[in-house]
């Protein structure tokens, strides 16, 4: 135990130093400030007001920053240690494979989610020194779905870092993915309707697939239970599964999918040439 939380605190400390980390807290945080800046907070649009409507904006933006910066920073995390030989260094000490890999993955998490949570303090913190009514449930639930996401892409990424040996493949792949998930929100679904007639519930299916397209769904559900801002696909959705039931699915899906991913990787990492 010792040695895990000693790898998550140099991988931490590591990050921490990194220039993307920077702007990686920058994006999100100035996000949150460019709102207030704009006064979103103090507008209205489709029934959206105060820190309701920050929060369905920032999480909309955030949907689509998020899982790229994840897997960007991250794939190269096991590929980046093996290319610069900081791997071989780092097993040349009592510290056994389970203790590196698992530990790379803790401290990378705090790096990938505190930035993103703390942005969302902010808001909150500042909406209420201005007296705005402070959506608590929202806020909550919030949290809960960027974990879940953050959960989900950090397994992915890792499991392309356990069996890609060069950074630059696995940050070509990891654009792949990003690609591959955000055409399925809505527009690839659409034209397979369209062209092949699918059914629904295939649709439905392939939608909860993906991390994405379940997130955005359960983030915007809480706004807009009719869902007029959205696709068809999220229609049939929520015309099939209760709210609770799939804002519930919506968090512990993406947490197991990227348990699994995170586990076939250490699998393969175990397995294969290390060095």
């Amino acid at each position: 135990m010792k040695n895990l939380m000693l790898i998550s605190y140099l991988d931490l400390k590591e990050s921490i130093r990194a220039k993307w980390f920077l702007v990686y807290s920058l994006v999100f945080g100035g996000l949150i400030a460019l709102f207030f800046i704009a006064g979103v907070t103090e507008s209205q649009v489709m029934g959206f007001s105060g820190l309701s409507r920050l929060l369905l904006m920032y999480i909309q933006i955030t949907i689509v920053i998020l899982p790229i910066f994840i897997l960007v920073t991250t794939v190269r995390s096991i590929s980046g240690d093996r290319d610069s030989h900081v791997l071989e260094y780092m097993l040349s000490f009592p510290i056994s494979l389970t203790q590196y890999y698992w530990g790379k993955i803790i401290g990378r998490f705090i790096t990938v989610y505190l930035p993103v949570l703390f942005a969302m303090v902010i808001a909150i913190v500042y909406g209420s020194f201005k007296g705005a009514s402070i959506p608590w449930d929202i806020f909550f639930l919030y949290t809960g779905l960027l974990f879940a996401l953050s959960s989900a892409f950090l397994g992915i990424a890792f499991f392309i870092s356990s069996f890609v040996k060069s950074s630059e493949v696995a940050l070509g792949i990891a654009f792949f993915v990003w690609i591959f998930l955000l055409a399925f929100i809505d527009i690839a679904l659409i034209s397979l309707m369209l062209s092949h007639r699918f059914n629904e519930e295939l649709i439905i299916a392939i939608a909860l697939a993906n991390p994405m397209e379940i997130f955005r769904v359960a983030a915007i559900s809480l706004f807009d239970p009719e869902l007029t801002v959205m696709g068809p696909v999220a229609f049939y959705i929520l015309d099939s599964i209760k709210q609770t039931t799939f804002v519930v699915i919506s968090i512990l899906y993406p947490v197991v999918l990227g348990l699994i991913f995170a586990f076939a990787g250490f699998k393969i990492f175990q397995k294969k040439d290390l060095v």
